[in-house]
């Protein structure tokens, strides 16, 4: 594999024994995957422990009707809850991966992936570590979907969104109603009650919040 600097992966790499870090150079491998690309299918087998150098990749489901929902994003320095699961279950990927923005990979073949987490102790802890932080926020989102008004949701994301990229978001409806997992028709009728309150501006591709502060203030009036 070539040469990274696996502190910057992950810091638990800083700590970690020599033998560890020159057992994976020798097995990790690299791989980069275009943008529109499926990284997993429902059913598929998981042969490797994904590490994204660069890029992001959403995992989500596919309900009975058609209807999306978005279970997490993996970026940089990120790994999949679920892949953990399937190597150490030996069971099939229960979602689907796609790759939104063009990545770069880590890829580490299974058996060496299994075989570090009984030989290293602080591989052991970090995939465990990992996995329960991701873990609970997957059912945090459950919990959001199943007790959670939609438009309290929606407001929640707008103003974290607005937060993270700024007050002109790139998002589409589609994307909001499936993220949420949720009809796009909800999304839109309440988006188009927040553009009437003079909240957010609607446009092709964007919405831009016009006042954050009443945003934020809606927020806690729904809450």
């Amino acid at each position: 594999m070539a040469k990274i600097k696996l502190s910057e992966i992950f810091p638990f790499f800083e700590t970690a024994p020599s033998e560890l870090l020159n057992d994976f150079e020798n097995a990790a491998m690299l791989q980069s995957v275009s943008k529109g690309n499926y990284l997993a299918m429902e059913g598929d087998m998981c042969s490797y422990f994904p590490i994204v150098l660069s890029g992001q990749i959403r995992v989500f489901k596919i309900g009975d009707r058609g209807q999306e929902m978005t279970l997490y994003r993996i970026n940089k320095g990120e790994s999949c809850v679920l892949t953990i699961a399937c190597l150490l279950s030996k069971k099939t990927f229960p979602a689907l991966a796609f790759v939104e923005e063009d990545t770069e990979l880590v890829l580490v073949p299974d058996e060496y992936f299994r075989e570090w987490t009984q030989k290293y102790q602080i591989w052991n802890n970090f995939i465990y570590d990992y996995f329960s932080d991701v873990l609970n926020k997957v059912i945090a989102l459950l919990e959001d979907v199943t007790f959670k008004r939609t438009d309290l949701r929606i407001v929640e994301k707008l103003v974290k969104d607005s937060i993270f990229y700024g007050n002109k978001i790139k998002t589409t409806h589609h994307t909001i109603a499936r993220d949420l997992g949720t009809a796009r028709e909800v999304v839109s009728r309440f988006l188009k009650e927040l553009e009437h309150q003079k909240l957010i501006k609607l446009s092709r591709g964007m919405i831009e919040v016009l006042n954050p502060e009443g945003l934020k203030n809606l927020l806690l009036e729904l809450q």
